[in-house]
């Protein structure tokens, strides 16, 4: 019979793992399709978060590692950005317009996680981080929509996301039991079941053709 404990690691490894499965796809995908995988203002965040806790605010030294592992990850998914996201801007930003844009955002990102790591008390980053991960969700959704095909995206993205979503609400919910994060978790898996469907639908569109 597991305890608790085994639940929590187990769920621990679970949303680590597919996380990072989920980051490689981004990159992998990004790199096939010239182009970049997830949203300026959700990288933003990502790697802020990732930052702050894997260096000024580490857990313990398994959940340290996986964050190193996001945070180098989410490092090339950045570079991708940087590089792709001016060409799919042209029409709107000037490149030296987007990379201001995207440095502000950096810097906000940064003083709004601090701001609530110390505003609640929060040294664990567990609100910060669902929170994030409810808005990536609903900036997955709008990149796919606003590009109307699946460059950057796909199916892989979709579950291996949806999955990690899954462990960090059970471990959270084991160990926290806290309703706010219940609710965050509850709309992220509907935001992420929603992003599976728009995925598979876009597939068969394109398998019509």
């Amino acid at each position: 019979m597991l305890s608790e404990q085994d639940i929590l690691l187990i769920c621990q490894v679970g949303m680590g793992l597919f996380w990072i499965f989920t980051y490689i796809l981004v990159i992998y995908k990004g790199w096939q399709d010239k182009t970049y995988g997830m949203p300026m203002v959700a990288i933003c965040a990502n790697i802020s978060w990732e930052f702050i806790f894997a260096f000024f605010y580490p857990q313990n030294d398994l959940q340290r590692y996986i964050t190193l592992i996001w945070f180098v990850l989410d490092v090339f998914i950045l570079m991708q950005f940087l590089r792709y996201a001016p060409n799919e801007y042209r029409k709107m930003l000037s490149k030296k317009l987007l990379y201001f844009s995207f440095l502000i955002t950096l810097i906000f990102s940064m003083l709004i996680i601090l701001g609530i790591v110390y505003e609640f008390q929060d040294f664990e980053g567990k609100y910060v981080a669902f929170f994030q991960n409810l808005m990536m969700s609903g900036l997955f959704i709008a990149l796919l929509l606003q590009r109307g095909n699946l460059a950057g995206q796909s199916m892989g993205i979709a579950v291996c996301k949806m999955v990690g979503t899954l462990f960090a609400a059970v471990g959270f919910y084991l160990y926290f039991r806290t309703p706010l994060i219940t609710i965050i978790s509850v709309a992220t898996l509907f935001y992420d079941w929603l992003y599976i469907l728009l995925i598979y639908r876009f597939q068969r569109k394109q398998l019509a053709k």
